[in-house]
């Protein structure tokens, strides 16, 4: 079993895809590294999606985005880089990723992305 970050994610089979249901993720330990000052961010990552005939594996999800520990990326590039990763895998029928970062210099940011777009 792989316990070191890893970009792949993981999907099995969606077990009622008749049915319009959310499921929800809560990752409130996400970093990432400032990619102007080399400084960490510290965040939470919020996932919640109407799935089709995929579901999100969880650990594979949690690797994914530990994968983001050291990588320089703006908080609105990951936000977007996570949600256009995660549809392209389980192709859910809808999905939102929030990404509500901790405060830096007085200001916390909450970037929002959504799948399609306007839901």
């Amino acid at each position: 079993m792989p316990s070191t970050p890893r970009k792949k994610l993981e999907t099995f089979a969606n077990p009622r895809p008749e049915r319009d249901y959310t499921i929800q993720m809560d990752c409130p330990e996400f970093t990432s590294v400032c990619p102007k000052t080399g400084q960490p961010d510290f965040g939470a990552i919020r996932i919640s999606y109407v799935p089709d005939r995929k579901c999100l594996e969880l650990k594979s999800l949690k690797l994914y985005l530990w994968s983001y520990r050291q990588q320089g990326i703006f908080y609105e590039a990951v936000t977007n880089k996570i949600l256009d990763d995660l549809v392209q895998v389980c192709a859910p029928r809808q999905m939102t990723v929030t990404g509500d970062f901790n405060v830096r210099g007085g200001i916390r940011t909450v970037v929002i992305a959504a799948y399609p777009q306007g839901a």
